[in-house]
């Protein structure tokens, strides 16, 4: 009996290359300027930050680039490396910054060292051994300035949604309009929380490098839990009228599978690109033709993404093979992983289930975790006694203004045939919702029970 909809278990809710002249046309370029930032922009702006030692200068160099790539390549085609010619053009930008700064002299010749003297970046086509066909990294190895930009986005010195909206742009690749519509928030306030944020950076004055080994692993939770709130964001959207935003979802996998090849044997980085893996790959069946919400129980499993699934238990065998016992987000993933191998709802191991959230509850306690356990009891062993659980969280009142909590006891409620309860919490839990689809589906749970 999913509370809801399906959704992460401890969540609350929510191109081209190759050279050529001639006028390609503004859109043909555009995508290829998008799919090349998406693509390289975490080691481009890494690879600028460590040749600047500034952080802000670095990501504002870096779309300075992007600005003169949309106006250039469009008159002479698209370079033979698109992402050293990005690279290019932004340390010349920076080169720019530090002459107009004299007194960093000795900085400016670091950086001007390797470039050309007198090179001028027009746009023409990259004819061999320029600059920027020779990138200052390995394509085929993601290094350690990468890793090291995560850390910085993601630094405790940060507001959590600055967090957020910084790892996405910086790390991502992600326009502020792009942030701005997953996260349904107008685009000037992503623009001052990034703004602010490279401010705090500076200010705090965070260096650009890894945190030494004995602080990666504590700081690495900070890195994880922005990653898994924008995927919960992306699984099960907190307002507006889609249930889900695959395309956010999809970028927090892919920034985990980064990740996962940054730091191979962190258990827990594993646990969390499994979780990630293996909710997606519900995501065909958990939306009807038009965009409805379908529970759990009501999906054709036969829609679910079987290459996930695959992908999620190996992660989750790579976490499980470290052998320091699975952390929350591990546990979580064996959570998914339950759902994701069991035949139909009535055929899972919900009594598996009930223990993985008990070992949750124990490693990571929250009320959303001790409501999904509720859930998972309801099915292992009656409503009767998942609805002392709930109402204990009612008595505490740790849910509050949360519509999850009276959607899952006007469920548990409506099974032991305590209909006009029933109703009224599912009400209540519709005029709490803030997502139209979720707020659909227990509109239509209250109007199906019988009356009283």
């Amino acid at each position: 009996m999913p509370a809801a909809v399906d959704g992460p278990p401890g969540a609350g809710g929510s191109a081209a290359a190759g050279g050529g002249g001639g006028d390609r046309g503004a859109e043909p370029v555009r995508r290829a300027v998008e799919a090349v930032w998406r693509i390289e922009s975490a080691r481009i702006v890494s690879t600028l930050a460590r040749y600047t030692g500034d952080f802000a200068l670095a990501e504002d160099v870096a779309q300075e680039a992007i600005a003169e790539a949309l106006a250039s390549w469009p008159r002479a085609g698209i370079p033979a490396s698109p992402a050293g010619w990005l690279l290019t053009a932004a340390r010349r930008r920076a080169v720019d910054s530090f002459r107009r700064r004299s007194a960093l002299d000795e900085r400016y010749a670091l950086l001007a060292g390797p470039l050309v003297e007198g090179e001028a970046i027009s746009g023409a086509p990259a004819p061999r051994n320029r600059p920027e066909d020779d990138l200052p990294w390995d394509p085929d190895r993601v290094d350690d300035d990468v890793l090291a930009l995560m850390f910085m986005a993601c630094h405790q010195v940060l507001a959590p949604e600055a967090r957020v909206a910084l790892t996405l742009r910086a790390v991502g690749g992600l326009s502020s309009e792009e942030i701005a519509r997953a996260f349904l928030v107008p685009v000037p306030t992503v623009q001052a929380r990034i703004t602010r944020a490279k401010k705090t950076i500076a200010a705090a004055k965070v260096p650009f490098e890894l945190p030494p080994a004995e602080e990666r692993r504590t700081r690495l939770g900070g890195v994880l839990s922005v990653l898994y709130v924008i995927f919960t964001e992306g699984s099960t959207a907190t307002s507006g009228d889609s249930l889900l935003r695959p395309d956010l979802a999809h970028e927090a996998i892919r920034l985990a599978r980064m990740l996962a090849a940054l730091l191979p044997d962190e258990p827990e980085v594993h646990g969390l690109l499994a979780l990630c893996e293996l909710t997606a790959a519900r995501f065909p069946a958990r939306t009807g033709p038009d965009g409805e919400a379908v529970l759990l129980a009501d999906q054709d499993r036969r829609r679910w993404d079987r290459s996930a699934i695959r992908r999620g238990l190996a992660a989750l065998g790579r976490a499980t093979a470290a052998g320091r016992g699975l952390g929350p987000y591990g546990l979580q993933a064996a959570i998914a992983g339950c759902h994701s191998t069991a035949p139909s709802t009535a055929e899972t191991d919900w009594e598996r289930i009930v223990l993985l959230y008990e070992a949750l509850g124990r490693v990571a306690p929250s009320p959303v975790v001790e409501l999904n356990r509720a859930v998972a009891v309801a099915m292992a062993n009656g409503p009767q006694a998942a609805l002392a659980i709930v109402d204990e969280l009612v008595a505490t009142d740790r849910l509050a203004g949360s519509h999850l909590l009276p959607s899952v006891r006007g469920e548990l409620l409506a099974r032991l045939g305590r209909t006009e309860q029933a109703r009224a919490e599912l009400e209540l839990a519709a005029r709490q919702c803030r997502n139209l689809r979720e707020r659909a589906v227990l509109l239509r749970k209250a109007a199906a029970l019988p009356p009283a």
